[in-house]
């Protein structure tokens, strides 16, 4: 037996090894909206509500379409948006999906226990345990990742140490620019999803609605208090004329 026939073989025998040791990991469609397609190993398909999924199967969504899987073993969901294409779990461990391109939200609910979720990008290993948090992929590799609740450890091979990027946080890097942390640009703070658990609109999000605008005065408003209403109109009002009092007749003899 020739060297590269037994190099072929060691490997094959590895990644069989490793794809046994890798358990199967399952996802369900929970919400579908317009194209959505599924590519398993031998078809493809297009996704329903309550569709299964398992590892390996690749998700695209189409113009204007949107998708929701969750892995309820793994207490993670994802929103996969619009011109998206992702790839479940994909081999590697830990890795519950893996994004080529496009724009997804991942909310994990917090676990005990050391297993670790992971979710792929083109540029780093993004590792999590109870958080929510988007990511977006351009055409080129290049990774946006906004955390907007928990912790996101951000594992790069241009760094020796991960990365931690907390809520408000975001990072942007690359397949060969290592990420670093940075305040959240303003239009994405206003886009953040509601906190979960919240039981009344806005409670418990951490987040202050802007001032009160007051309503445009019209002309039948009232004064602020204090403030004297405006005539209406800039020329100052005409003083009544007095009538004049009659003069009474003199009396006296008339010659």
């Amino acid at each position: 037996m020739n060297k590269p026939l037994i190099v072929t073989l060691l490997a094959s025998l590895a990644a069989a090894t490793v794809a046994a040791e890798t358990p199967a990991i399952g996802y369900r469609f929970e919400d579908v909206r317009r194209s959505v397609t599924v590519t398993t190993a031998t078809r493809e398909l297009t996704a329903t509500r309550g569709l299964r999924a398992q590892s390996g199967d690749k998700v695209h969504t189409g113009w204007f379409a949107y998708a929701l899987i969750a892995s309820e073993p793994y207490r993670a969901r994802f929103e996969i948006f619009a011109m998206t294409d992702v790839e479940l779990a994909g081999g590697t461990p830990g890795v519950l999906l893996s994004v080529d391109r496009g724009r997804i939200r991942a909310v994990f609910d917090k676990i005990t226990g050391s297993e670790p979720r992971v979710v792929k990008t083109p540029g780093a290993l993004l590792a999590v345990r109870g958080t929510q948090f988007d990511v977006e992929v351009d055409k080129s590799g290049r990774t946006t990742v906004d955390v907007y609740e928990g912790i996101v450890e951000v594992r790069s091979e241009f760094r020796h140490e991960p990365l931690m990027l907390r809520a408000g946080e975001e990072s942007i890097f690359g397949q060969r620019e290592p990420p670093s942390a940075h305040p959240m640009p303003e239009d994405r703070r206003r886009n953040a999803p509601p906190a979960r658990g919240e039981n009344k609109e806005g409670e418990g999000s951490g987040r202050k609605d802007g001032p009160q605008m007051p309503p445009s005065a019209g002309p039948h408003s009232e004064p602020p208090p204090g403030q004297q209403p405006r005539p209406p109109s800039m020329m100052p009002p005409q003083s009544t004329p007095r009538t004049p009092t009659p003069t009474p007749p003199a009396t006296g003899t008339h010659h």
